[in-house]
């Protein structure tokens, strides 16, 4: 094993992390843990791959899949490294508390002392970064200042009156007693101020890389983290804690319900609080993606040929459902094939060109929330005087505007029936739950796909967020890192999506 020095802190200890997620390799020269784990960092130079140690193994492991513990004073790190192997956690426990009541003591005190850590880690950023960026206008607008930090200063603020809750419900002499479970009940709306944060992320480390490659930065930041006393980590690495500590509540309250006795006082706040804080992962991931499909609805609008009036994304933010239908005229008229794209809000509706199959024109769209959708049976249609068959009917709620749709198949129109309805559940959901995009974000989406479109430039290809490098062997430091997604949690996978998949085989960006 090669010799490395060790990493300590400010004061000369040594700097523990706890896993956030299992880090699974088939690479000798990789650390394979699991969640929770506690790893001695042994290396931290390089900001995405550390070395480390557990027990008597040693290796390299992403550091976005650790927690740094801020004050590094943690009781149980010292206690579970005696725990002999296969040992009785009731005998390690001593006589003092039953099992399940230590272990409750144990959880509520890991609560309460990553919860104060926090506080300080997000004191350190507010007050040794933000507050001295500030002072240097000629190095930083409000506008960068904004982007690197985004709403952690919210965050902050927000986390203190949270903090003043727990420890009003924590009992100090019986911790095991402690009823914290409504404090995250009667939050639970405010936590999804992290949306924002977590969404702002990837564009804070862009921001960082590009200010890093500039010295008077560099020392600039190192100057911030020294007169703050903080561990030696860089911005980034600090500003990514928000959003692992998100997604770290869910876990905590999971060990909290199973260590709670259905009959303590505390046990259907807690498993509330469980499901309340999962949802608000939830929440923050469907955000996410939605934030992501906006460039690929810019795209898509900008590839599509004589397009009138406003943007797609004035209204809209989720594609529902596409599909050919056959737009229904009046008996004099022409029936009209048409390719539709229901978006929340709106229907759009493009005619595919005669000679180039790929290539659409726009031709007209229909505002969802001013129109109720109706099942048309078979035969005589009385308005349009027409026979139908699979046929659905959009009138205007003023009665003066009608559509008739007709699929080819029986199944596709029940299809269709139900995307309308789910297009009018997810209205309904972002009205509740108050998503909406800003301006900004809009604008920034349609420049940005213009830009592309100009070019001739497809957009890049992310890659999934989700990558583990099995079998990947390395000489020293690995080269690519995996990238966690940043909420796991345990829910069914959703299976994957063939609309954008459809849309780009039907509309390719034209050069």
């Amino acid at each position: 094993m090669m010799e490395r020095t060790k990493f300590f802190q400010n004061d000369g200890g040594v700097v523990y992390a706890e896993a956030l997620w299992d880090h699974v390799t088939m690479d000798d020269q990789e650390l394979g843990f699991k969640a929770g784990d506690v790893i001695e960092v042994v290396d931290a130079t390089n900001k995405e791959w550390w070395w480390g140690r557990i027990l008597d193994s040693e290796g390299w492991f992403p550091a976005s899949f650790v927690r740094l513990r801020v004050n590094q004073d943690e009781p149980m790190v010292e206690f579970m490294s005696q725990v002999p192997p296969g040992a009785s956690m009731d005998l390690l426990l001593g006589p003092g508390l039953p099992c399940k009541e230590q272990m409750r003591t144990n959880v509520i005190n890991e609560i309460m002392s990553t919860e104060r850590d926090y506080i300080k880690h997000l004191k350190d950023i507010c007050e040794g970064y933000i507050k001295q960026c500030r002072k240097r206008t000629d190095m930083f607008t409000e506008e960068q200042l904004r982007t690197i930090f985004g709403n952690i200063e919210d965050i902050y603020r927000f986390h203190r009156k949270f903090l003043k809750g727990l420890e009003k419900k924590f009992n100090k002499d019986t911790p095991h007693r402690s009823e914290i479970g409504c404090c995250f009940l009667e939050h639970q709306t405010d936590f999804q101020i992290y949306s924002e944060y977590c969404n702002n992320h990837p564009n804070a480390c862009v921001q960082i890389s590009k200010l890093m490659k500039i010295n008077k930065y560099v020392f600039f930041f190192e100057a911030c983290r020294l007169l703050q006393r903080m561990i030696d980590i860089s911005l980034d690495g600090f500003l990514l804690t928000p959003v692992q500590k998100i997604c770290k509540y869910p876990l905590q309250l999971a060990e909290l319900l199973k260590y709670t006795n259905p009959q303590h006082r505390d046990y259907k706040d807690v498993e509330a609080a469980l499901n309340a804080m999962k949802n608000v992962a939830r929440l923050i991931n469907e955000r996410k993606r939605r934030l992501e499909n906006i460039d690929k609805i810019a795209h898509w609008q900008s590839s599509i040929e004589d397009w009138e009036g406003e943007d797609v994304l004035s209204r809209s933010s989720d594609l529902i459902f596409s599909g050919e239908l056959t737009k229904v005229s009046q008996p004099q008229s022409k029936n009209q094939q048409r390719m539709f794209f229901l978006f929340d809000h709106q229907l759009v509706y493009c005619k595919k060109d005669l000679l180039r199959r790929d290539i659409l024109y726009y031709k007209g769209r229909m505002m969802m929330d001013q129109m109720e959708v109706m099942d048309v049976e078979d035969g005589k249609e009385k308005f349009f005087n027409v026979s139908v068959k699979n046929a659905v009917k959009l009138r205007s709620l003023s009665g003066d505007e009608v559509h008739l749709l007709c699929a080819k198949k029986p199944e596709q129109k029940q299809r269709w029936l139900r995307a309308f309805q789910d297009e009018r559940k997810q209205v309904q959901h972002d009205r509740d739950m108050g998503f909406s995009l800003t301006d900004v974000q809009k604008k920034q989406a349609m420049v940005n796909a213009c830009k592309n479109h100009l070019s001739g430039k497809p957009k890049a290809v992310t890659r999934p967020y989700y990558d583990f490098l099995l079998g990947q062997k390395h000489p020293s430091l690995p080269t690519a890192l995996p990238q966690q997604q940043v909420f796991m949690l345990a829910e069914p996978k959703r299976k994957a999506s063939t609309f954008w998949h459809n849309i780009g085989r039907l509309t390719p960006f034209k050069k």
